[in-house]
């Protein structure tokens, strides 16, 4: 990707996030695999065709959303350059999430500064997937330290690798794969050979951003001054203990630097899952662990991007 779009993408991201009211990919992405589950699901009859009916989906989704996007730029380019600019650093944009991320987590923090535990609660419940309602003041800040560090990989350290080694294709297609991940890569009954494909996919997409994250979890420690020893101890001796293969590099080193340990009871849809428990409790999961998490993840995310830069910058010499 051009440096130029690059930090052009960044910095509107940064300035105005995802508005609702404009138009973004993975809601489109959304009704795509809504569709395809309604059209394709009714047709499959065992694990085997659920199997290769939800492969089918995934590979179609990931195709259109890499090739759509490649043909769609580049006749907006060939048509209109500046036009086509503009639409290539909006989706490029629409592919990171710094600000939203931040913005979301702040207002949780509002909510408990006001001593408004509901409020936070309902905060919460929007950027996670567990049932929040009956969730105490520390299950609220560990909810939002693990969505910190985990959507530190897959909404700003991923999409930034993507963009840079493949642009806003291959950022796009990161982003319908982490959507099918979301809407159906789950293990339960319903969705476990439909969505199987999908959740090893995305397990693959993250395999490296999710180590990255880790790594510059340890350096914006190690800069802002939190324990970056024991954030890259503990990502070390912990990461392989989250149910993920991924999603424990970034949750350990958070951990570590914060001296708060995650993991532990979480429900989904009332049914009750145990995680293995990350770091060890130093301190207090309250606000000020929160707070701590918020000011790493926005240093990853101005380090994810000087590192992006610097690779776009070494491409085009």
């Amino acid at each position: 990707m051009s440096p130029l779009f690059l930090v052009a993408a960044y910095t509107l991201d940064r300035l105005i996030g995802d508005p609702p009211w404009l138009p973004h990919p993975v809601r489109w992405m959304g009704r795509f695999i809504a569709i395809g589950e309604q059209g394709l699901r009714p047709l499959a009859t065992g694990p085997a065709s659920l199997f290769l009916a939800g492969t089918g989906l995934s590979l179609a989704l990931v195709g259109l959303s890499y090739g759509g996007s490649w043909l769609a730029l580049r006749s907006l380019c060939a048509w209109s350059p500046t036009f086509g600019a503009m639409v290539m650093v909006y989706l490029a944009a629409t592919t990171l999430a710094t600000k939203d991320l931040l913005d979301e987590t702040a207002t949780v923090v509002d909510r408990l500064l006001c001593h408004d535990l509901p409020g936070a609660r309902a905060r919460v419940a929007r950027i996670v997937g567990r049932d929040t309602a009956e969730l105490s003041e520390s299950e609220v800040c560990r909810a939002t330290v693990e969505t910190l560090a985990e959507s530190a990989s897959d909404g700003i350290i991923a999409p930034l690798f993507y963009l840079a080694v493949g642009g806003v294709p291959a950022a796009l297609a990161y982003k319908a794969i982490n959507t099918l991940d979301s809407c159906i890569g789950h293990k339960d009954g319903h969705y476990f050979w439909f969505g199987k494909f999908a959740a090893r996919l995305d397990d693959l997409a993250n395999w490296l951003p999710a180590r990255l994250t880790a790594l510059l979890l340890v350096v914006a420690a190690a800069l802002g001054g939190a324990d970056w020893r024991r954030a890259l101890s503990t990502w070390w001796r912990d990461a392989h203990r989250h149910t993920s293969p991924n999603a424990g590099h970034p949750e350990a080193a958070m951990a570590g630097a914060l001296g708060v340990r995650l993991g532990g009871r979480n429900t989904y849809a009332g049914v009750p899952h145990v995680t293995p428990f990350l770091g060890q409790a130093l301190r207090p999961l309250d606000i000020v662990a929160v707070e701590t998490a918020r000011r790493l993840v926005a240093r990853v995310s101005w380090l994810g991007f000087a590192a992006a830069l610097i690779f776009c910058l070494g491409g085009h010499r």
